[in-house]
């Protein structure tokens, strides 16, 4: 039993920039907390850490100082990861990009690798989670069998995403939003000053 409980209170591994071979590492992910969390993780770690909020903004910052590593959120208002993860190979195809998902979407995971991720993972993950998977490389090993179950995001959380999503379509012109969605102006502006729910499974 003593050397059970030994075993057991081990500090999970800390990988490193060495590890790594690499120096740099962008982050993309519009909710700020996470992303200014696995920041300073991955500064800790030994990286030059990038980050963006999203598309348009990873691409400005990419161009003026490009990173060996990229993570990037999958769903962002506006366009996706898949989109920047296809961008950011065409301006530097040796970058190495893990793609992290909210939504447990193994088709999607499996596209992402497609397009030329190294490898993908679902939230949450911490910054030894997500560099633990860039070490995996092109092996990510077995996946979950098809009809495995996963966290559906809340019926809340779609509706802010999609609203979000057209919402940057329309260059956040909110009477041209709310007439693509069907829905009166002020009842958009109701819902524009609400915070993103929380998926299931999500810590609060």
């Amino acid at each position: 039993m003593a050397s059970l409980s030994s075993q057991d209170s081990d500090p999970p591994p800390v990988y490193t920039a060495t590890d790594l071979v690499a120096t740099s590492i962008l982050v993309v992910d519009d909710a700020f907390i996470l992303r200014d969390r696995l920041a300073m993780a991955f500064q800790q770690r030994g990286f030059r850490v990038e980050t963006a909020e999203g598309y348009d903004q990873a691409i400005a910052v990419f161009s003026a100082r490009p990173t060996d590593l990229a993570v990037l959120d999958l769903r962002m208002p506006g366009r996706s990861g898949l989109d920047l993860l296809q961008k950011l190979k065409q301006l530097r195809p040796e970058i190495r990009v893990l793609i992290l998902s909210g939504f447990g979407s193994i088709a999607t995971g499996i596209d992402a690798v497609r397009l030329g991720a190294t490898n993908f993972i679902s939230k949450p993950a911490d910054a030894d989670d997500i560099l633990a998977k860039f070490l995996q490389g092109d092996q990510p090993g077995p996946l979950p069998r098809p009809d495995a179950e996963f966290p559906a995001p809340s019926l809340a959380r779609s509706e802010w995403e999609h609203i979000h999503r057209v919402l940057a379509d329309c260059g956040n012109n909110i009477s041209e939003a709310a007439r693509r969605l069907g829905i009166h102006r002020r009842s958009l502006q109701r819902k524009l000053r609400k915070r993103a729910p929380e998926d299931p499974g999500q810590p609060t």
